[in-house]
Protein backbone atom coordinates (compact mmCIF):
# COMPACT_ATOMS: atom_id res chain seq x y z
CA UNK A 1 0.00 0.00 0.00
CA UNK A 2 1.65 3.29 -1.02
CA UNK A 3 1.84 6.19 1.77
CA UNK A 4 0.01 9.15 1.70
CA UNK A 5 0.87 12.35 -0.38
CA UNK A 6 1.04 15.64 0.77
CA UNK A 7 1.46 18.70 -1.19
CA UNK A 8 1.03 21.94 0.49
CA UNK A 9 -1.02 20.45 2.95
CA UNK A 10 -3.58 18.78 0.58
CA UNK A 11 -3.65 15.08 1.37
CA UNK A 12 -3.71 13.02 -1.69
CA UNK A 13 -4.86 9.53 -1.43
CA UNK A 14 -4.35 7.17 -3.35
CA UNK A 15 -7.51 7.20 -5.08
CA UNK A 16 -6.85 10.91 -6.33
CA UNK A 17 -3.90 9.48 -7.52
CA UNK A 18 -5.73 6.67 -9.66
CA UNK A 19 -8.31 9.52 -10.95
CA UNK A 20 -4.69 11.75 -11.92
CA UNK A 21 -3.55 8.18 -13.81
CA UNK A 22 -6.78 7.88 -15.96
CA UNK A 23 -6.95 11.22 -16.53
CA UNK A 24 -2.97 10.61 -18.62
CA UNK A 25 -4.52 7.67 -19.86
CA UNK A 26 -7.55 9.80 -21.38
CA UNK A 27 -5.53 12.43 -22.99
CA UNK A 28 -2.59 10.27 -24.47
CA UNK A 29 -1.74 13.59 -26.52
CA UNK A 30 -2.26 16.74 -23.75
CA UNK A 31 0.57 18.41 -22.63
CA UNK A 32 1.47 18.97 -18.89
CA UNK A 33 -0.38 22.18 -19.06
CA UNK A 34 -3.75 21.03 -20.61
CA UNK A 35 -3.44 18.24 -17.65
CA UNK A 36 -3.60 20.23 -15.13
CA UNK A 37 -6.40 22.36 -16.41
CA UNK A 38 -8.07 19.38 -16.91
CA UNK A 39 -7.53 17.94 -13.53
CA UNK A 40 -8.88 21.68 -12.24
CA UNK A 41 -11.56 21.68 -13.82
CA UNK A 42 -12.38 17.62 -12.62
CA UNK A 43 -11.82 18.93 -8.55
CA UNK A 44 -13.32 21.76 -9.00
CA UNK A 45 -9.96 23.44 -7.67
CA UNK A 46 -10.29 27.09 -8.16
CA UNK A 47 -9.21 30.27 -6.65
CA UNK A 48 -12.05 32.78 -4.67
CA UNK A 49 -11.52 34.72 -8.14
CA UNK A 50 -12.77 31.75 -10.46
CA UNK A 51 -9.14 31.15 -11.96
CA UNK A 52 -8.08 27.88 -11.69
CA UNK A 53 -5.50 26.77 -9.34
CA UNK A 54 -3.23 25.90 -12.77
CA UNK A 55 0.18 26.71 -11.08
CA UNK A 56 -0.34 24.68 -7.85
CA UNK A 57 -2.02 21.42 -9.62
CA UNK A 58 0.84 21.74 -11.96
CA UNK A 59 3.29 21.35 -8.89
CA UNK A 60 1.09 18.45 -7.12
CA UNK A 61 1.52 16.88 -10.33
CA UNK A 62 5.04 17.38 -10.78
CA UNK A 63 5.77 16.08 -7.25
CA UNK A 64 3.83 12.91 -7.94
CA UNK A 65 5.70 12.17 -11.18
CA UNK A 66 9.06 13.12 -9.14
CA UNK A 67 7.54 10.42 -6.83
CA UNK A 68 7.11 7.73 -9.28
CA UNK A 69 3.23 7.48 -8.38
CA UNK A 70 2.29 8.88 -11.85
CA UNK A 71 4.07 9.23 -15.03
CA UNK A 72 3.51 13.18 -16.83
CA UNK A 73 4.61 12.95 -20.50
CA UNK A 74 7.57 14.94 -21.63
CA UNK A 75 8.03 18.62 -21.74
CA UNK A 76 7.47 20.12 -24.32
CA UNK A 77 9.10 23.19 -24.23
CA UNK A 78 10.90 25.28 -21.30
CA UNK A 79 9.47 28.46 -20.50
CA UNK A 80 12.10 31.16 -19.44
CA UNK A 81 11.56 31.69 -15.17
CA UNK A 82 11.37 35.20 -15.05
CA UNK A 83 12.41 34.27 -10.86
CA UNK A 84 15.88 33.12 -11.57
CA UNK A 85 16.47 34.99 -14.94
CA UNK A 86 16.02 38.75 -13.55
CA UNK A 87 15.73 41.14 -16.45
CA UNK A 88 16.17 45.27 -15.29
CA UNK A 89 13.04 46.88 -16.30
CA UNK A 90 13.76 49.43 -19.51
CA UNK A 91 14.54 52.78 -18.68
CA UNK A 92 10.92 54.53 -19.31
CA UNK A 93 11.74 58.38 -20.03
CA UNK A 94 10.12 60.82 -17.12
CA UNK A 95 9.71 64.38 -16.94
CA UNK A 96 11.80 64.76 -13.71
CA UNK A 97 11.09 68.54 -12.67
CA UNK A 98 11.37 68.99 -9.45
CA UNK A 99 7.67 69.38 -7.94
CA UNK A 100 7.51 71.51 -4.76
CA UNK A 101 4.37 72.56 -3.66
CA UNK A 102 1.72 72.01 -0.66
CA UNK A 103 -0.35 68.99 -0.51
CA UNK A 104 -3.71 70.97 -1.75
CA UNK A 105 -1.44 72.30 -4.51
CA UNK A 106 -1.44 68.87 -6.18
CA UNK A 107 -4.98 67.58 -5.11
CA UNK A 108 -6.50 65.69 -6.32
CA UNK A 109 -4.42 62.73 -6.35
CA UNK A 110 -5.01 59.96 -9.41
CA UNK A 111 -4.33 56.11 -7.86
CA UNK A 112 -4.19 54.23 -10.60
CA UNK A 113 -3.63 50.51 -10.83
CA UNK A 114 -1.26 49.83 -13.41
CA UNK A 115 -0.34 45.61 -12.93
CA UNK A 116 -0.87 44.02 -16.27
CA UNK A 117 -1.38 47.61 -18.10
CA UNK A 118 -0.06 49.89 -20.44
CA UNK A 119 1.22 51.77 -17.28
CA UNK A 120 3.18 48.80 -15.62
CA UNK A 121 6.36 49.22 -17.79
CA UNK A 122 6.84 52.80 -16.24
CA UNK A 123 6.51 51.76 -13.21
CA UNK A 124 8.44 48.63 -13.11
CA UNK A 125 11.08 51.64 -14.49
CA UNK A 126 10.50 53.65 -11.71
CA UNK A 127 11.05 51.47 -8.87
CA UNK A 128 14.53 50.03 -10.58
CA UNK A 129 15.99 53.30 -10.97
CA UNK A 130 14.74 55.12 -7.70
CA UNK A 131 14.12 52.67 -5.29
CA UNK A 132 17.10 51.10 -2.77
CA UNK A 133 15.97 47.52 -3.06
CA UNK A 134 15.01 48.03 -7.15
CA UNK A 135 12.58 45.70 -9.22
CA UNK A 136 11.93 42.56 -8.40
CA UNK A 137 9.59 39.94 -9.91
CA UNK A 138 6.62 39.14 -7.33
CA UNK A 139 4.75 36.22 -6.85
CA UNK A 140 1.30 35.15 -5.59
CA UNK A 141 -1.49 38.04 -5.64
CA UNK A 142 -0.16 41.49 -6.30
CA UNK A 143 -1.12 45.19 -7.22
CA UNK A 144 0.62 47.92 -8.46
CA UNK A 145 -0.73 51.48 -8.29
CA UNK A 146 0.78 55.05 -9.53
CA UNK A 147 -0.53 58.24 -7.69
CA UNK A 148 -0.62 61.29 -9.84
CA UNK A 149 -0.46 64.71 -9.21
CA UNK A 150 -0.70 67.17 -11.06
CA UNK A 151 -0.87 65.07 -14.24
CA UNK A 152 2.62 63.53 -12.84
CA UNK A 153 3.67 60.38 -11.22
CA UNK A 154 4.86 61.54 -7.56
CA UNK A 155 4.45 57.59 -6.28
CA UNK A 156 4.73 54.24 -6.63
CA UNK A 157 3.14 51.57 -4.40
CA UNK A 158 3.34 47.60 -4.56
CA UNK A 159 1.32 45.15 -2.84
CA UNK A 160 1.48 41.11 -2.59
CA UNK A 161 0.45 38.21 -0.95
CA UNK A 162 1.60 38.28 2.76
CA UNK A 163 5.17 36.04 3.91
CA UNK A 164 3.43 32.98 5.48
CA UNK A 165 5.08 32.72 8.99
CA UNK A 166 5.71 36.26 10.62
CA UNK A 167 5.97 35.96 14.44
CA UNK A 168 5.31 39.54 15.32
CA UNK A 169 1.89 39.24 13.12
CA UNK A 170 0.94 36.44 13.68
CA UNK A 171 1.13 36.65 17.78
CA UNK A 172 -0.69 40.09 17.43
CA UNK A 173 -3.33 38.29 15.09
CA UNK A 174 -3.72 35.83 17.50
CA UNK A 175 -4.26 32.41 14.86
CA UNK A 176 -3.44 28.98 14.82
CA UNK A 177 -1.44 27.55 12.06
CA UNK A 178 -4.23 26.21 10.83
CA UNK A 179 -6.27 29.10 10.41
CA UNK A 180 -3.05 31.18 9.28
CA UNK A 181 -2.96 28.99 6.15
CA UNK A 182 -6.79 28.66 5.25
CA UNK A 183 -6.86 32.95 5.95
CA UNK A 184 -3.08 34.48 4.96
CA UNK A 185 -4.46 35.69 2.01
CA UNK A 186 -6.66 38.30 3.70
CA UNK A 187 -3.71 40.06 4.30
CA UNK A 188 -1.67 42.04 2.12
CA UNK A 189 2.41 43.38 1.72
CA UNK A 190 3.47 46.52 1.11
CA UNK A 191 6.43 45.41 -0.77
CA UNK A 192 7.66 48.60 -2.13
CA UNK A 193 6.59 52.37 -1.26
CA UNK A 194 8.34 54.92 -3.30
CA UNK A 195 8.04 58.71 -3.69
CA UNK A 196 9.73 59.86 -6.63
CA UNK A 197 13.26 61.86 -5.62
CA UNK A 198 12.38 65.10 -7.05
CA UNK A 199 8.57 65.44 -5.24
CA UNK A 200 8.73 67.84 -2.28
CA UNK A 201 4.88 67.53 -0.89
CA UNK A 202 4.40 67.73 3.70
CA UNK A 203 2.80 64.84 4.55
CA UNK A 204 2.28 63.67 0.95
CA UNK A 205 3.80 60.04 1.94
CA UNK A 206 1.12 59.40 5.14
CA UNK A 207 -1.80 61.43 3.16
CA UNK A 208 -1.16 58.29 0.18
CA UNK A 209 -0.90 55.39 2.83
CA UNK A 210 -4.14 56.91 4.41
CA UNK A 211 -6.03 56.87 1.21
CA UNK A 212 -4.28 53.26 0.22
CA UNK A 213 -5.28 51.97 2.75
CA UNK A 214 -9.66 52.90 2.28
CA UNK A 215 -9.31 51.50 -1.30
CA UNK A 216 -7.18 48.92 -1.18
CA UNK A 217 -9.18 46.02 -0.26
CA UNK A 218 -12.10 46.69 -3.05
CA UNK A 219 -9.40 46.68 -5.72
CA UNK A 220 -8.17 43.30 -4.17
CA UNK A 221 -11.83 41.70 -4.23
CA UNK A 222 -12.38 43.20 -8.53
CA UNK A 223 -9.20 41.49 -8.84
CA UNK A 224 -9.08 38.28 -6.89
CA UNK A 225 -11.96 37.76 -5.15
CA UNK A 226 -11.90 38.38 -1.86
CA UNK A 227 -11.58 41.12 0.31
CA UNK A 228 -8.31 42.42 2.43
CA UNK A 229 -8.63 42.82 6.50
CA UNK A 230 -4.98 43.49 7.29
CA UNK A 231 -1.86 45.32 5.87
CA UNK A 232 1.87 44.84 6.82
CA UNK A 233 5.05 45.96 6.17
CA UNK A 234 8.78 45.93 6.92
CA UNK A 235 10.75 49.01 7.71
CA UNK A 236 14.59 48.63 7.97
CA UNK A 237 15.99 50.85 10.98
CA UNK A 238 18.88 51.54 9.63
CA UNK A 239 17.58 53.46 6.93
CA UNK A 240 14.33 54.52 7.89
CA UNK A 241 12.23 55.44 10.83
CA UNK A 242 9.01 54.69 9.38
CA UNK A 243 7.37 58.36 9.90
CA UNK A 244 5.24 58.45 7.76
CA UNK A 245 3.46 54.96 8.27
CA UNK A 246 3.09 56.09 12.29
CA UNK A 247 1.47 59.10 11.02
CA UNK A 248 -0.89 56.93 8.92
CA UNK A 249 -1.93 54.93 12.07
CA UNK A 250 0.15 51.86 11.09
CA UNK A 251 0.92 50.15 14.48
CA UNK A 252 4.15 48.78 15.48
CA UNK A 253 3.97 44.95 15.82
CA UNK A 254 8.14 44.01 16.63
CA UNK A 255 10.49 42.89 14.94
CA UNK A 256 11.86 40.11 12.07
CA UNK A 257 14.21 37.43 13.16
CA UNK A 258 16.63 37.88 10.39
CA UNK A 259 16.85 34.48 8.88
CA UNK A 260 14.83 34.82 6.21
CA UNK A 261 12.08 32.11 4.67
CA UNK A 262 14.74 30.14 3.93
CA UNK A 263 16.50 29.23 6.90
CA UNK A 264 16.64 26.03 8.73
CA UNK A 265 19.49 25.90 10.69
CA UNK A 266 18.35 28.77 13.54
CA UNK A 267 21.60 29.43 14.14
CA UNK A 268 21.00 33.52 14.39
CA UNK A 269 20.92 36.35 11.79
CA UNK A 270 21.62 35.67 8.24
CA UNK A 271 20.30 39.48 7.39
CA UNK A 272 19.29 42.75 9.15
CA UNK A 273 15.98 42.93 11.76
CA UNK A 274 13.60 44.73 10.53
CA UNK A 275 10.82 46.56 11.78
CA UNK A 276 7.22 45.04 11.12
CA UNK A 277 4.32 47.38 11.18
CA UNK A 278 0.73 46.51 11.09
CA UNK A 279 -2.29 48.27 9.63
CA UNK A 280 -5.85 47.10 9.89
CA UNK A 281 -8.63 47.60 7.94
CA UNK A 282 -11.77 47.08 9.69
CA UNK A 283 -12.68 47.13 13.48
CA UNK A 284 -13.70 43.48 13.60
CA UNK A 285 -10.11 42.01 11.81
CA UNK A 286 -9.18 39.31 14.14
CA UNK A 287 -12.51 37.98 14.52
CA UNK A 288 -12.83 37.85 10.67
CA UNK A 289 -9.06 36.36 10.40
CA UNK A 290 -9.42 33.92 13.04
CA UNK A 291 -12.73 32.49 11.28
CA UNK A 292 -12.96 29.00 9.88
CA UNK A 293 -14.34 28.45 6.19
CA UNK A 294 -16.86 25.53 7.12
CA UNK A 295 -16.76 23.12 4.22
Amino acid sequence: MESAFTYRHRVVSEADVNFIRRLIAQHPGASRRHLSKKLCEAWDWVQPNGRLRDMVCRGLMLALHRAGRIELPPVRRVLPNPLAEHRKPAVVPIDATPLCAQLEQIQPLEFRQVRRTAEEALFNSLIEQYHYLGHTQLVGEQLKFLVYGQRRPVACLAWSSAPRHLASRDHFIGWSADVRRQNIRYIAYNVRFLLLPWVSVTYLASHILARMARRLSAEWQQVYGHPLYFLETFIDPQRFHGTCYRAANWIVLGTTTGRGKDDIHHRGPNRSRKQVLGYPLCADFRQRLREVAVG
